[in-house]
């Protein structure tokens, strides 16, 4: 699943950064699944059916329908920059047959410590 653009982008009252991206193909609830490797997972069944939030504390939350090509991105502006390119990378590096998290922990592991560092100091 690769992202295509972003057809929306603002900032919000609560001083995200929102983008909400066009996707190559549907998202689906086991997306979700994986994604619980990085972050919280909370599928929330009285907003509609299908419907989950992932969040990344200090990085970035995804909100979608499973289903949908489209889902819902906000960024810390602060860490924006910084966890932009490893969004790109949970996206392309999902296949419903499977995922070998080995390089994507990795990956999450030093810019975890990368936004703490920028973000509150050593």
């Amino acid at each position: 699943m690769r992202i295509l653009r972003s057809i929306q982008h603002k900032y919000c009252a609560d001083g995200s950064f929102m983008k909400e991206y066009q996707l190559s193909e549907p998202v689906t609830a086991g997306f979700f699944r994986y994604l619980g490797n990085f972050g919280k997972v909370e599928s929330m069944p009285g907003l509609g059916g299908g419907f989950y939030s992932f969040e990344r504390p200090d990085w970035f939350s995804i909100k979608g329908f499973a289903g949908d090509t489209t889902v819902e991105v906000r960024f810390k502006p602060q860490s924006m920059d910084m966890t932009g390119d490893f969004l790109f990378f949970l996206f392309s590096s999902y296949h419903e047959e499977g995922v070998d998290l080995t390089v994507l922990k990795r990956r999450e592991q030093s810019l975890a410590e990368r936004v703490r560092v920028h973000l509150y100091g050593k």
